[in-house]
């Protein structure tokens, strides 16, 4: 069994209109849900093999709190360029390119492209993951080059509202 975690990064800060889109970091809100997030999937028994994330100010923060909080050194987190402002298409051949060795793992991106993933994976009919959702797909298949549409099914959903108060 293979297991790919969406997560959506964080709410972000539109504070400095100087910063662009790419520069732009998490505001209060966001600094309080990746650790929220991260501790459920903790709580979950969520052990990653291998975490990548677009290299997006917003997407790292969001990777590292995830990361700490779920036991997973910060500093071994994989930026891949092609995340950011990605396609479905660019998002499969980052999963097409995952190592078969690491069976748990974390992708840490942006919508649209990551709601249009879940949905495709699985058939899963989200509407739209928010701010720091993360949504569990388990597979079957021996590789993750063998994962594609509806190969996968949808285990978990979760984001920070239901944890609401």
């Amino acid at each position: 069994m293979r297991a790919l975690t969406l997560i959506r990064h964080a709410k972000s800060s539109w504070k400095d209109s100087r910063l662009s889109d790419f520069e732009r970091p998490l505001n209060a809100r966001g600094l309080d849900n990746a650790p929220l997030m991260g501790a459920s999937l903790k709580q979950q028994g969520v052990r990653f093999d291998l975490m990548v994330s677009s290299p997006a100010r917003r997407a790292q923060d969001t990777a590292h709190l995830i990361a700490t909080a779920v036991d997973y050194a910060p500093d071994r987190v994989q930026w891949e360029s092609t995340i950011y402002d990605a396609t479905l298409e660019r998002l499969m051949a980052v999963i097409h390119g995952l190592p078969d060795h690491a069976r748990e793992v974390a992708l840490i991106g942006h919508n649209p492209g990551i709601t249009a993933l879940c949905n495709y994976l699985s058939s899963a009919a989200i509407d739209n993951l928010p701010t720091c959702a993360t949504a569990r797909i388990e597979f079957e298949q021996d590789s993750w080059e063998a994962v594609w549409r509806d190969t996968g099914r949808l285990t978990h959903y979760d984001y920070p509202r239901r944890h609401s108060d």
